[in-house]
C-alpha cells in the first residue's frame, strides 16, 4: 500500500513539474544582457508553429545538457512573442541559429542533430588553432571526429604558417592543434616537420607523407584533410551528406535494404573497393528504402537492391551499374575504373520528345540540348524549372507571354523552358543549376551564357533580350490585356530561386537542407 502510493505520489509530480530546461529562455528584456556577457552562446530564434523548430527542440536540449560542464550556454527567443527583437537581429525563417561572441554575431552553420551541436560549439569554444603541450596532447587528439595535429621545430616553420591559415579557414570544420613540445611529439611517434589527421573511424589516423610536408601548403594541407576526414564506408544522411559534397570527390552510393539479413555483408564486400579508390571517389552506402526517391534522381531505373551508381556532382553526371546484372565488387572495380579513365558514359535522363512544339515557348528535353540550344543560327533564352517549385509556378504565365510576343521571331530567336527534375544537362552545356527557376541567355554563334538576375516582369526580361541579343531581334510592341498586367505585376517583383533540391526527406541532401521555414 505504502509502495502504491509513493509510485502515484510520484506519477502526480511527474505530471506536475516539467523538468528544468538547461535552455536558457531570452526575450526582449534579457537578451542583450545575456549575449554581451558571454564570451559564447548559441541562440536559436523559433516559433512554436514550425516544425522544423519541433524537430530540433529535444536534440537542442541535449546539446544544452551536453554542453553545461563546458560552461557553452544555449538559449532560445520565441519570434512570436519576440518580433522586433528577431527582426532586429535578421531573422528571415525559422529556425535561425546564430553563434554569439560577448554580442557579436555569425550564423550557426553545423548540423541540427545533439552530437553535431555540441561537436561545432566545442570547436567555437576553442581558438581556432590550439597550442599544445606534452600533457595536454593526447586528451586533444580525441576531442573530436577529426582532429589536426602538426608536430613543428617553430611556428615560423612553412606547416605552422600553412596549418594556422587552415585553421582560421575551417575552424568550424576540424580542429586544428600545433606544438613544438617534444614530449607531445615523441608521444606522437613522429619527428617534426609533421602532420597527423587523427579520427575515430577506420584506421584511426593518418600522416601526411614527409615529401607532401615538405611542399606543405595551407591548401595542399586543407585537401589532405577533406579526403581523409570521411569514412572509408559510411552511411550517408542529411547530416553528413554536406561533408560529402564539399570534398569536391565524385561519390558512389551502395544502395542497400536495411531489412535485409546480408546488409553489413554487403558492407564488408564493398570495403576492400572504396579503399581501392581512396582520394578518388568517396564511398556510402543509404538507406534504399528511405531514399529510393534519390535512386530515381541519379538515374536508377527501378526499385531493386542493391543497386550501385557514381554521381559526378562536380560536372552533375550520374553514372548507374547496370541493373539487369548481378551487384559485385569486381563489377563495380570495373565501373569505377571506366569511370575514372574517361571511358564510361554518363547516363543522361530525357523525357520524350514532344510530338508536337510549335507553342510560342519551346518544350526542350535532355536529349534535344546540344541541337536546340547551340544551334549557332540563333539566339536562346531558356528557363530550367521544378514542377514543385512556386516561383516556376508564378512565372509560367509571364514566360509564356514573353514566348507570344517574340513568336513572329522564331527564326531568329528560341524562347525555351525545361524540366530540370526530368531532364539531365549534358557535360556539353557546361551549366550546373542551383535553383529554380534559372534564367540563361545564350547568344547566336556562342557557346557560353549570360546569367538573367533582374526581376521577373516581362518588361525587364524583354530588356534583358534586347540587351544580349546578337540576331538583331526586334522589340516587340506588346498589347498586354488585362490579365496579362495583373500577372506580370504579380512577378515583377520577385527575384528568389528556391535550391535545387524540394526541401523534403526523399534524398540525403534535401534532409541536409530542410531545416529552414521562410517567414
Amino acid at each position: 500500500m505504502r509502495l502504491s502510493k509513493i509510485f502515484g505520489s510520484a506519477l502526480v509530480l511527474g505530471a506536475t513539474f516539467v523538468a528544468a530546461s538547461d535552455v536558457l529562455d531570452l526575450n526582449n528584456d534579457s537578451f542583450k544582457t545575456t549575449v554581451d556577457g558571454e564570451e559564447l552562446i548559441l541562440v536559436e530564434f523559433f516559433a512554436p508553429w514550425c516544425g522544423h523548430c519541433k524537430a530540433l527542440a529535444p536534440q537542442y536540449e541535449e546539446a544544452a545538457t551536453a554542453l553545461k560542464e563546458q560552461g557553452i550556454k544555449l538559449a532560445k527567443v520565441d519570434c512570436t512573442e519576440n518580433a522586433d527583437l528577431c527582426q532586429a537581429n535578421g531573422v528571415g525563417g525559422y529556425p535561425t541559429l546564430k553563434v554569439f561572441r560577448k554580442g557579436k554575431d555569425k550564423e550557426y552553420s553545423g548540423p541540427r542533430k545533439a552530437d553535431g551541436i555540441v561537436s561545432y560549439m566545442k570547436k567555437q569554444a576553442l581558438p581556432a588553432l590550439t597550442t599544445l603541450t606534452g600533457e595536454s596532447h593526447a586528451q586533444f587528439t580525441k576531442d573530436d571526429k577529426v582532429v589536426v595535429v602538426a608536430y613543428v621545430d617553430s611556428d615560423s616553420d612553412d606547416l605552422a604558417k600553412a596549418i594556422t591559415a587552415a585553421a582560421d579557414d575551417h575552424r568550424d570544420d576540424y580542429l586544428f592543434g600545433v606544438t613544438t613540445d617534444a614530449a607531445a611529439i615523441k608521444e606522437a611517434g613522429v619527428t617534426a616537420p609533421a602532420l597527423v589527421l587523427y579520427k575515430t573511424f577506420d584506421e584511426g589516423r593518418v600522416d601526411l607523407p614527409a615529401a607532401s610536408v615538405k611542399a606543405v601548403t595551407s591548401e595542399s594541407l586543407v585537401s589532405f584533410v577533406k579526403e581523409n576526414a570521411v569514412p572509408l564506408l559510411d552511411e550517408i544522411s542529411g547530416e553528413n551528406y554536406a561533408n560529402y559534397a564539399q570534398s569536391g570527390l565524385p561519390l558512389a552510393y551502395l544502395f542497400l535494404d536495411p531489412t535485409q539479413s546480408d546488409r553489413e555483408a554487403k558492407i564488408a564486400e564493398f570495403a576492400p573497393v572504396a579503399k581501392k579508390f581512396k582520394g578518388k571517389v568517396n564511398f556510402v552506402w543509404i538507406d534504399a528504402i528511405k531514399y529510393a526517391e534519390h535512386g530515381k534522381a541519379l538515374n536508377l531505373l527501378e526499385a531493386k537492391w542493391p543497386a550501385f551508381v557514381v554521381d559526378d556532382m562536380p560536372n552533375s553526371l550520374k553514372y548507374p551499374h547496370d541493373q539487369s546484372t548481378d551487384l559485385t565488387a569486381a563489377s563495380v572495380t570495373a565501373l569505377v575504373d571506366s569511370y575514372l579513365s574517361g571511358s564510361l558514359k554518363p547516363m543522361l535522363k530525357s523525357d520524350p520528345v514532344p510530338e508536337s512544339n510549335d507553342g510560342p515557348v519551346f518544350t526542350l528535353v535532355g536529349s534535344q540540348f546540344d541541337e536546340v540550344v547551340f544551334d549557332d543560327s540563333k539566339d536562346v533564352l531558356a528557363e530550367f524549372y521544378a514542377p514543385w517549385c512556386g516561383h516556376c509556378k508564378r512565372l509560367a504565365p509571364t514566360w509564356e507571354q514573353l514566348g507570344e510576343q517574340y513568336a513572329d521571331q522564331k527564326d531568329k530567336l528560341t524562347i525555351l523552358k525545361m524540366d530540370a527534375t526530368t531532364n539531365d544537362l549534358p557535360a556539353s552545356a557546361g551549366l550546373k543549376i542551383a535553383g529554380f527557376p534559372t534564367i540563361k541567355f545564350k547568344p547566336a554563334g556562342s557557346k557560353t551564357f549570360v546569367d538573367y538576375e533582374g526581376d521577373r516582369s516581362l518588361e525587364s526580361l524583354v530588356e534583358f533580350i534586347q540587351n544580349n541579343t546578337k540576331n538583331n531581334v526586334s522589340q516587340p510592341k506588346p498589347k498586354p490585356t488585362e490579365s496579362e498586367t495583373a500577372s506580370a505585376t504579380a512577378t515583377a517583383t520577385e527575384t528568389e530561386t528556391e535550391t535545387a533540391t524540394p526541401t523534403s526527406e526523399a534524398t540525403p541532401s534535401a534532409s541536409a537542407t530542410a531545416t529552414h521555414e521562410e517567414l
